[in-house]
């Protein structure tokens, strides 16, 4: 029987707790083992990610049965409430083997696909960044305060992040550094970490290519609640995966895309 006393964003944080007590005991261990997703290439995957994706589910099956989940490491299952959690246990796992405290938990709910409720959470740091219609703050070791995007209006002025310098295929590359030609400062290597920057004022924007839709659902949610921008480079929706761009407003947002779009 499903547990309606809890909110949707209680259970998203019971959901990043249980995530990060199963997590924490692998990060930073030399004998970690680390599995290969990918017969040509790396995508990396460790008993930390599927263990954190179990955890979650767990949580689910209690607190919300009728609920669909779309979790990257074990797929979907469907519900019948129309509406779906998408889950990252480790969005970053390159980053998680390497030792570098930039990946995140992501968890996202959504009807009708669009997200509207987003926790981007950082274990290592103790950083948990929330967005719903109605809240937009990040809980960390020095407290709790509000999320709110920069008023950067130039690209100019602004700072660029994406996760790896090639960006994705040729066409991809030449479209980030199009932009990147154009901005003040770009920097790299910070996944979903950069989203979590965004949404907290720290940054401007970011530029990814070859996403899914546990990538990108919870960042949406959380920089929209916080005053941002995510769309694809067309302008269109980006829940889907594939080619984002997150901006900290509008203006910034309609200065990237005016160069994306030729992409």
């Amino acid at each position: 029987m499903q547990e309606t006393s809890l909110s949707d964003l209680e259970v998203a944080e019971k959901m990043a707790d249980a995530a990060r007590s199963v997590i924490l005991p692998f990060f930073r261990q030399s004998n970690l083992e680390t599995d290969n997703k990918l017969a040509d290439g790396f995508d990396p995957v460790t008993v930390a990610d599927r263990n954190a994706e179990k955890a979650m589910r767990e949580v689910l099956a209690k607190h919300r049965p009728d609920d669909g989940i779309f979790g990257e490491e074990f797929g979907q299952s469907s519900g019948t409430s129309g509406r779906t959690w998408v889950l990252d246990p480790i969005d970053g796992t390159r980053g998680f083997i390497s030792g570098t405290p930039t990946w995140g938990v992501l968890i996202a709910l959504n009807a009708q696909d669009a997200p509207f409720l987003g926790v981007i959470d950082q274990p290592y740091i103790g950083e948990r960044f929330v967005g719903t219609s109605d809240l937009a703050q990040v809980t960390g070791p020095t407290g709790t305060s509000r999320l709110k995007t920069r008023t950067t209006q130039s690209l100019d002025q602004a700072i660029l992040f994406t996760t790896f310098p090639e960006v994705g295929t040729p066409e991809d590359r030449a479209g980030f550094e199009a932009v990147a030609q154009n901005v003040r400062l770009t920097r790299y290597g910070m996944d979903c970490y950069a989203y979590a920057l965004l949404a907290s004022g720290q940054i401007d924007l970011v530029i990814e290519s070859g996403l899914l839709a546990y990538d990108i659902q919870a960042p949406i949610a959380v920089i929209k609640a916080a005053g941002g921008v995510v769309t694809d480079w067309q302008g269109g929706p980006a829940h889907n995966g594939g080619r984002a761009l997150a901006a900290a407003n509008p203006q910034l947002h309609a200065a990237a895309l005016e160069i994306l779009r030729t992409y």
